[in-house]
């Protein structure tokens, strides 16, 4: 049964065109994730779906009586009201139909009155509605219904709009970024939802588990063609590559093609026949294959960060409380070289408070945290950049220098690294308030990393990114050589980047679990993040070894983080290896030009002095190892 059908739909913001004659179809029991780059349109396209917005050309046609809902990204709710009014006020359906007959119980005489509403709960199916109400609000932490709009955080105001959405009882839910500001526990409690409830969905997400466990088809956005997938995240990951490797045979044809047929043009004399003017009609669409190019840019991270010595970071029974809520107590732990910790907890056991006092933006109640002289701390934090009125997005980076020095000495303008961070021309001298959330959260990423730290923590930084960012983000997080401290609700991103997790519990104790987020769910085979005292004291003895095993010098065997700072030592060793014989076997080419012999000469000589220096730092962890 169709739902939805979307007829050649435009839309572009004064010059800049989004997306141009954009068709496709929405029917009964589709979950549907739709992709696409940051700046693209996806929440545009979502926005005249949901007919929030009108398109520049084209329509969308609608089934009759088709009930929908639509959870933006900015939940837009009045902040004088409570959560309750909130609820009741948002026209559900249900809700009216409940009150209509809980006003004609009132007046039970009025059988006539009576059996109309009856009537009406039957076709709601709403005489389960209050349990069904009940059991929502629960899950979704909405405890406190007179709580004011106003006073709640952006996670609290999206989870009411969510419970909006779900009790409306839509046949079509269109959902923009549904786990962002999210906890853990809930994201997975939506996803299960989500997977029994029979929806059918529409939603942007860069949760890529959420994607691949609750869609059951992927419509990508692609320089300005929609391409859909028939199953889930890691079927469209594989599909949409072998599309791109067909796309680049085909062309590589059609530029074989070309040469050969532009060599029969140039040879063409002026008068010419019928069938050599179908031949040259046929050579222009050749020339349009044979040129076409994607405009696929990654963003590129270069780093110039100083080696950390032994001393990296040491905490020292440092406590925190704020009135009688004990966030952790006298909680010690030396973080080691390379290591990569990923923070999980429910709201509120102090996941950010941890990071701030780490960073010195809030005081222990005691205790003490020692930083080493080598370190220098990169934070990224939620509330992202600091916007300044009338500031420019290249006026950004400038004030960290005209110029940035990078890797192996080399050094780059402002306006060349903006382009690595995918900032075109234009972009570079719009204003930064214009820029939508993800390009903002890019910029902000560049401002963090051209500081080149060694100690990286990063407080939610998925939220808004695309998934080709994330993908670019993810790669450099792996080969990234400091230490890394991760606080995310990205399940895909917390299993690719980290070794090891501090898992805060509501008790106020802080678990050290041997493992990834993925590893951490296998364990505790359910979704409630928490590891408390009572169950810490008869855990097996694997989580209480490793929750020490930093603070041990005399532990047996490797632990998780050298055998992995091993490999990425060895990955970097081949890598140059490699790029040492490329730039040896480059000498031997008889026709090299002096100055690219010069140049190679340069390059080779930076490749071998860091080599060594990697290949030194190689040799001493084995040893260290090897005494164990």
């Amino acid at each position: 049964m169709n739902y939805i059908t979307v007829e050649n739909v435009s839309r572009a913001y004064g010059e800049r065109v989004l997306f141009e004659n954009i068709s496709l179809g929405i029917n009964q029991g589709q979950k549907i994730g739709f992709v696409a780059k940051n700046g693209l349109g996806k929440t545009s396209l979502l926005n005249i779906i949901a007919r929030q917005e009108q398109p520049d050309k084209g329509q969308v046609n609608y089934r009759n009586g088709l009930k929908t809902a639509f959870l933006s990204q900015e939940p837009n709710l009045s902040g004088e009201i409570t959560i309750e009014q909130a609820i009741l006020e948002s026209d559900i359906p249900t809700i009216r139909i409940t009150n209509e007959y809980e006003k004609a119980l009132q007046n039970p005489e009025d059988t006539e009155n009576l059996q109309k509403c009856m009537d009406a709960m039957d076709a709601a199916n709403a005489w389960d509605f209050e349990t069904k109400y009940t059991q929502i609000l629960a899950k979704l932490k909405l405890n406190d219904l007179d709580q004011k709009i106003k006073k709640l955080s952006g996670g609290q105001k999206k989870r009411v709009a969510m419970a909006i959405a779900l009790l409306s009882d839509p046949q079509l839910l269109i959902l923009d970024e549904p786990t962002n500001h999210l906890d853990l526990e809930m994201i997975e409690w939506l996803e299960e939802f989500f997977k029994q409830e029979d929806y059918t969905l529409l939603m942007v997400t860069h949760d890529r588990y959420f994607l691949d466990r609750v869609c059951n088809e992927i419509i990508e956005l692609d320089q300005g063609n929609l391409y859909t997938y028939k199953g889930n995240y890691g079927y469209y990951v594989e599909k949409k590559q072998e599309r791109l490797d067909l796309e680049q045979t085909t062309q590589e044809k059609a530029q074989q093609l070309f040469k050969k047929e532009l060599n029969w043009m140039r040879r063409q004399p002026k008068a010419r026949t019928t069938k050599s003017k179908s031949r040259i009609d046929d050579f222009y669409k050749i020339k349009e294959v044979a040129h076409k190019r994607r405009k696929d840019h990654n963003v590129e991270l270069e780093i110039n960060m100083q080696r950390l010595g032994t001393k990296v970071v040491e905490l020292h029974k440092i406590s925190k409380s704020f009135g009688d809520k004990r966030i952790f107590n006298e909680f010690s732990y030396n973080f080691k070289r390379g290591e990569r910790v990923g923070i999980i907890g429910k709201n509120g056991t102090g996941k950010s408070t941890f990071l701030n006092m780490l960073t010195g933006n809030l005081p222990t109640d005691s205790g003490k945290v020692v930083i080493g002289e080598t370190v220098k701390i990169g934070y990224y934090t939620q509330a992202g950049i600091n916007i300044k009125p009338g500031q420019k997005v290249i006026d950004v980076i400038k004030e960290y220098g005209e110029y940035i020095p990078l890797n192996k000495g080399k050094i780059i303008s402002a306006s060349q690294l903006l382009e690595r961070f995918l900032f075109d021309n234009k972009k570079k001298h719009d204003f930064v308030e214009k820029l939508s959330g993800g390009e903002r959260k890019r910029l902000y990423l560049c401002t963090i990393l051209i500081q080149n730290p060694n100690f990286l923590i990063l407080d939610e930084p998925t939220n808004d990114l695309d998934i080709p960012t994330l993908n670019v983000l993810e790669n450099f997080l792996m080969d990234y050589p400091g230490c890394i401290l991760v606080v995310s609700h990205d399940r895909y991103f917390m299993d690719k980047i980290v070794d090891h997790l501090f898992v805060f519990n509501p008790s106020g104790t802080i678990t050290d679990f041997p493992g990834n987020y993925s590893d951490f769910r296998t364990y505790v085979g359910s979704t409630d993040i928490e590891l408390d005292k009572e169950k810490k004291e008869s855990e097996p003895a694997l989580i209480k070894e490793t929750s020490t095993r930093s603070n041990t010098e005399n532990s047996k065997g490797p632990s998780r983080e050298q055998q992995k700072q091993l490999s990425r030592l060895e990955n970097k060793i081949k890598k140059l290896e490699e790029q040492k014989q490329r730039l040896q076997n480059s000498f031997l080419d008889p026709e090299i030009t002096p100055e690219s012999m010069t140049a190679n000469s340069i390059e080779l000589e930076k490749i071998k002095e860091e080599l060594e220096e990697i290949e030194m730092e190689w040799l001493e962890l084995s040893e260290e190892i090897s005494s164990m």
